[in-house]
């Protein structure tokens, strides 16, 4: 990415912080400090405060850090970037920094206390995440890559499940392929045969798939860093009617939601488009879970969209549409796309077919 899109972030930034009354901010949080400042190592931190934009890292990124960060000064402790004397040589007395209270633990704050004993340390919450809520088109460009890839692996493996394979060999399969075409898995693939459909975060096992089993597929593709998420539900055949009604039923659901999410929705009625089908039809306290969730450089970023959220859908967002219907014992059946939220609609990305497939 080009210094004038961190640029523009980190300018976006500080005006919020400006807005909210605060001198500065102090990000640890390595999917915001990535966001920031473009650094993808597992150690390093952000300081904003007025012209003073300071990167901290260690020296195992020296050469990695000098390549991605960009607006930032760097500093490098040989030992631990939570540790440089240079760091409070940065702030003045009596400043107000914001701290990301949503992922700085007891003890991490307590180092923070020490570095900076001038500090008046304010708590914050998603201010970060909600600027990074609303994508680019460079970030667009990377989901849509992302999706790409996903709906063609699933094409790939798709003639691979019959009956006697197993739940892990097809999730092995889509993580090589992954790997082969992008950055790899986004998340750990969900491959869940028969009764274990019916688990909504079931983990792939030894499993072979059998004549009726609806095959849950929740996998997906990652690149550069940005993460797609699809779901779809195909079938060792033939069908039975129970199979059609719980499969058409999801399908309706999922449809009346891309149907109808669109920017100054909020995510509240946006949970209810899809949820409102599945309860009419007698199943609702077979849909445990919310309709979606934001993607980008994680798999589950705001906002959500459920029942107790207070998130409004903006432009640009990238959420997911993924309900689902899960009978214990039997096998459940989710579909998901990935969406960019419009001014009056989304643009639906993934081009899988979401007809009743019969293998």
């Amino acid at each position: 990415m080009s210094d004038k899109i961190f640029s523009r972030r980190l300018n976006t930034l500080k005006t919020e912080l400006a807005s909210a009354g605060l001198d500065g901010m102090f990000i640890t949080n390595l999917t915001n400090v990535r966001y920031i400042s473009g650094f993808t190592g597992s150690a390093g931190a952000c300081l904003i405060l007025g012209d003073t934009h300071a990167f901290f890292t260690d020296g195992r990124y020296i050469e990695q850090s000098q390549r991605e960060v960009k607006g930032f000064k760097r500093y490098i402790d040989s030992v631990s970037h939570l540790k440089s004397a240079q760091i409070n040589n940065l702030i003045p007395k009596d400043v107000k920094l914001a701290f990301e209270a949503d992922f700085v633990s007891v003890n991490l704050f307590q180092k923070m206390k020490a570095l900076f004993p001038n500090v008046s340390w304010e708590r914050s919450s998603r201010i970060v995440e909600e600027i990074a809520a609303v994508k680019d088109e460079i970030e667009l460009s990377a989901i849509r890559t992302a999706v790409e890839i996903t709906d063609n692996v699933y094409e790939e493996i798709l003639p691979m499940i019959r009956p006697g394979v197993t739940e892990k060999h097809i999730a092995n399969e889509l993580a090589m392929r992954y790997r082969k075409y992008g950055d790899g898995e986004a998340y750990s693939s969900i491959v869940a045969a028969g009764p274990n459909s019916a688990l909504p975060h079931a983990v792939p096992g030894e499993r072979e798939f059998q004549s009726g089993d609806f095959i849950v597929i929740d996998a997906a593709a990652k690149y550069a860093g940005y993460h797609a998420d699809m779901t779809r539900t195909p079938l060792i055949g033939p069908a039975t009617d129970k199979h059609k009604e719980i499969y058409e039923i999801v399908k309706q659901s999922q449809q009346a939601g891309v149907s109808g999410v669109k920017a100054g929705m909020s995510c509240k009625k946006a949970d209810a488009l899809t949820r409102d089908v599945i309860e009419a039809a007698g199943y609702g306290k077979a849909y445990s879970h919310s309709t979606g969730h934001g993607l980008g450089l994680e798999i589950h970023t705001m906002p959500r969209l459920s029942k107790m959220s207070k998130d409004i859908l903006k432009e640009n967002y990238v959420v997911t549409i993924e309900p689902g219907i899960y009978l214990p014992g039997w096998g459940g059946v989710r579909i998901e796309d990935d969406v960019i939220i419009q001014k009056d609609s989304c643009e639906i990305l993934n081009k899988t077919t979401k007809e009743l497939i019969e293998l």
